[in-house]
């Protein structure tokens, strides 16, 4: 049964979160460990474009899609028609026992697309952190070395290896060491905060790995380009060029841990081609499926192929109902230009926060690619950080109905992560109440 579109508006018919939300609240509250902190004051029933719709019927702007997840929209109809139809097949066979032919045609798929120049290999999987952990033991398995590296305020997941490479102690590593063996962490390129040029930061990366590590023992360099938990940073221009190259020279690998910036969401298919990078392992996850769970590590044939049979997979890896939302959201993205749409998200919030800087100079960064844009907020005379007046401004916002995200190893930037199909006139009007809760807070 079809159901009629949802309205594409904000619409507040109740205080947040309502009373439908505060009995849910209570239940949650009995059931739910008290470690799983919903942000957002409103339990959602619908979600569509731009816009979640609550049990009690308020219609929030959503600025976060999911975590960067819903790119095509939290219920793209290209997706919904994919997935129904997948499961009136099948929903499970596990692809190591009854094969499928989806999963191949996404691989293949997958080739076509990453900034990976020799043929590729793909075995999918089912969260960001599943990539970034198999990326791992495909570079060990290639290498025969242990060693990997990370980097400052870097962000790769929450299981016992990936806390490891994570950089943010709270809410991600506290109480939960000992974490895995032989990962190591060197300083990146934050050019806000260390004024460096991307030569002068990957010497000092470089001078790390060689000095604290060394490269006989390193299997892999693992970065996302563009860092997301750690504060969307952008790294300056020319560093992960060099830093890529230093990997080549060395029997280093890179691996591209593109969770968050791939697909589209930075207005290019991946964050690496506007680095003019070449990786040889890329982690994907979040926008893949328009919001099915469902990951990937894509390589160079060669590399993915070290492994010995069977040491790569899961039972609910590629499951074929992701999958097959996998296959339309590409498709959508493509079809849709949604790269284009990216880019254009890019240059409204650029613009909005470039004015609102001139009266505001507690917005001390504004930086960001496509539709992941990020504002650093900051004491003016000291540049310290502001974590709580970014706290009290998302929390204002969600109450008025625009659901916003933090994000920062210091806890002092309000990140934007918009499905690409919102309207504008919708984005605008989230980036106007997010205005207005600041000057009220000044």
């Amino acid at each position: 049964m079809s159901r009629e579109p949802l309205d594409q508006s904000r619409k507040l018919v109740t205080e947040l979160p309502g009373p439908k939300a505060r009995e849910l609240r209570e239940r949650l509250e009995t059931y739910v460990p008290k470690a799983v902190s919903p942000s957002t004051p409103a339990f959602v029933s619908r979600a569509e474009g731009g816009i979640v719709e609550d049990v009690d019927g308020n219609r929030l702007i959503d600025l976060g899609a999911g975590i960067a997840v819903t790119t095509v929209g939290a219920s793209h109809p290209k997706v919904v028609k994919a997935v129904q139809e997948q499961v009136e097949d099948f929903t499970h066979t596990c692809f190591m026992v009854t094969p499928y032919e989806s999963y191949i045609q996404l691989a293949k798929r997958l080739d076509e697309l990453v900034p990976i120049s020799s043929h590729t290999r793909t075995v999918l999987l089912n969260s960001g952190a599943e990539a970034v952990e198999n990326a791992v033991k495909v570079a060990r398995a290639y290498t025969g070395k242990q060693a990997v590296a990370a980097f400052d305020n870097a962000y790769h997941g929450r299981t016992t290896l990936t806390m490891g490479l994570t950089a943010k102690n709270m809410p991600y590593k506290e109480s939960f060491g000992p974490f895995a063996s032989e990962l190591y962490r060197v300083p990146g390129s934050y050019p806000y905060r260390d004024g460096l040029s991307g030569e002068e930061a990957a010497a000092r990366t470089i001078e790390s790995l060689e000095s604290q590590i060394g490269a006989n023992n390193l299997a892999a360099v693992i970065m996302e380009p563009i860092q997301g938990e750690g504060g969307f940073i952008v790294p300056a221009e020319g560093f992960l060029a060099k830093v890529v190259e230093w990997c080549k020279a060395n029997d280093v690998l890179f691996i591209a841990d593109e969770v968050q910036t791939g697909f589209v969401r930075t207005g290019t298919w991946f964050a690496s081609e506007a680095e003019g990078i070449e990786p040889d392992l890329i982690a994907l996850a979040k926008g893949i499926a328009g919001g099915m769970p469902l990951s990937a590590v894509t390589g160079r044939a060669e590399v993915m192929d070290a492994v010995h049979a069977g040491g790569l997979g899961g039972t609910y890896g590629g499951n074929p109902v992701a999958v097959a939302a996998g296959i339309a959201s590409l498709e959508a993205m493509e079809e849709e230009g949604m790269a284009a749409k990216a880019t254009r998200i890019g240059e409204i919030i650029t613009e909005h926060f470039t004015q609102l800087q001139k009266d505001d100079a507690r917005i001390g960064d504004i930086r960001g690619r496509g539709a992941m844009m990020a504002v650093e907020m900051v004491d003016p005379a000291t540049k310290e950080p502001l974590p709580k007046l970014v706290n009290n401004v998302a929390v204002e916002a969600r109450k008025q109905g625009v659901i916003t995200l933090t994000a920062g190893t210091y806890g002092n930037v309000l990140r934007f992560l918009p499905p690409v199909i919102i309207g504008e006139d919708l984005l605008k009007e989230g980036l106007s109440v997010i205005t207005d809760i600041l000057t009220d807070m000044k």
